[in-house]
């Protein structure tokens, strides 16, 4: 963001400049060639911090946005791009899988704060956001349509890296939604609103595409279809104030904008640093939740005729189950205790517990009790700590930008978690150790959260 030039010392007495963190953005200024200050406009509202709830119907849009989004990373992810891949190079589909996943995660963590710049900056009748969420809706359902006909492993990798691609478009303008029309009084009640569909929509997901569609080119249609069908109502009719071209932050500040200073924002750079541990932990805990069925507790040896499979698919279900029960009511009460920290401080601690325990006591019913006790946590934690993240954005003009960043922080660890759990399972010590190390970063997540000081 272009800080306007100092005024002279005469004209220096006014109002003092917000503290960094807060994401409220200060009168632009009109100034002269000389660099003194000559005139004061009022902050456009596309920067205004937001004042009035938004309804139902505004909720209800960008929830079904994000459902739509959700089942289109999730339903290839657990379910067409394995069988696609598989099928295509069955000798070596797992490595195969491994360089297809790995390349479109890391378009995604990317694409993503790129995405939420090239919105921050754009101005026209439509809005900042509009326009990117129906361009990210109607490229990732044609790719996923065109992805459902490859045959090759170039192909799958290619044509999963555009829809990543456009699924970051989506994603980047979907986050800066809730910051840009939510008050902080609402944000999380919202934010937990939003997060239902993050874990329901794996639940619908491979449910269309196993019992509904059971053939890969019609599952991937049929997804791309429902992700615009999702999205329409909120990119048509959502409220969306045009940004004037006066405010809009320079192009030539695109590349440095992605960095934010640890030094000049603090509170931004200890809740990302939060959030990149409790997200890692939570990525290595799930990574090899199949193997660990199969071979930590001999799940197939315990019910015959069953596979690991069915036990994974029904931890997704209970564990999802405690989430959309928890995020909801969390939000709502982080908002009226008006408190962020502690009720993410205990999420962690929550979240960290069932780790410990699988460490200790592997067994299936102590796998199923703690798949309740991950969702209760998982599910404050969704909530509240989203709304967190939107009280220290370093400022409005960027804040598709800078959510895209703390983006970073949740798709990271996706792609460094088999670098560091494959290791610890192969050579030191196995899934105890694993379970004891996610338990750890998570832990470690909550206690940092107490270094953000300009929330509450």
């Amino acid at each position: 963001m272009r800080t306007p030039p100092a005024p002279p010392p005469s004209e220096r007495p006014g109002p003092a400049d917000p503290p960094p963190g807060t994401g409220t953005a200060p009168d632009t200024a009109a100034t002269s060639p000389a660099g003194a200050a000559t005139t004061s406009e009022p902050v456009p509202e596309a920067l205004a911090e937001p004042a009035s709830p938004v309804g139902a119907l505004w909720v209800a849009g960008i929830s079904l946005a994000n459902l739509g989004m959700w089942m289109a990373f999730f339903g290839p992810l657990q379910v067409l791009l394995p069988e696609q891949v598989g099928a295509i190079a069955p000798e070596g589909k797992e490595t195969a899988l491994a360089w297809v996943t790995g390349v479109g995660a890391l378009v995604a963590t990317l694409g993503t704060p790129l995405a939420g710049a090239l919105s921050d900056r754009t101005t026209g009748r439509l809005g900042r956001r509009r326009p990117w969420v129906l361009l990210g809706a109607v490229l990732g359902g044609i790719g996923l349509t065109v992805l459902g006909r490859q045959d090759s492993v170039a192909g799958v990798l290619v044509g999963w890296s555009l829809v990543q691609a456009a699924l970051s478009l989506l994603n980047a303008t979907l986050l800066a939604a809730v910051p840009d029309r939510v008050p902080v009084r609402q944000r999380g009640a919202v934010s937990g609103w939003v997060g239902i569909p993050q874990s329901a929509g794996v639940v619908v997901a491979v449910v269309l595409v196993t019992a509904v569609v059971t053939r890969v080119a019609p599952g991937y249609t049929l997804i791309g279809v429902l992700l615009i069908a999702c999205a329409l109502p909120f990119a048509l009719l959502s409220p969306d104030p045009p940004l004037p071209r006066g405010a809009r932050p320079p192009w030539r500040d695109l590349g440095r904008g992605f960095w934010v200073s640890p030094r000049r924002h603090p509170d931004f750079a200890w809740a990302w640093l939060t959030r990149f541990l409790m997200q890692t932990g939570n990525a290595m805990f799930t990574l090899y939740l199949l193997y660990f069925l199969r071979d930590g507790i001999g799940y197939e040896e315990l019910f015959p005729g069953s596979s690991a499979t069915d036990g994974l698919l029904l931890l997704i279900l209970v564990y999802t189950a405690a989430v959309v029960a928890t995020t909801v009511v969390a939000g709502v009460l982080s908002d009226r205790w008006g408190r962020r920290r502690g009720p993410v401080c205990v999420s962690g601690a929550v979240c960290a517990l069932p780790a410990f325990l699988v460490a200790l006591f592997p067994s299936w019913p102590m796998t199923i009790a703690c798949a309740v006790v991950l969702g209760v946590g998982f599910g404050i934690y969704l909530s509240v700590d989203n709304a967190l993240v939107t009280e220290v954005l370093p400022a409005a003009e960027g804040r598709a930008k800078d959510l895209g960043i703390v983006n970073i922080a949740s798709a990271g660890p996706q792609v460094i978690a088999p670098a560091l759990a494959g290791p610890i399972v192969v050579y030191l010590g196995g899934y105890p150790v694993l379970y004891t190390v996610c338990g750890l970063l998570t832990l470690l997540g909550a206690v940092l959260v107490w270094r953000i000081k300009g929330v509450a």
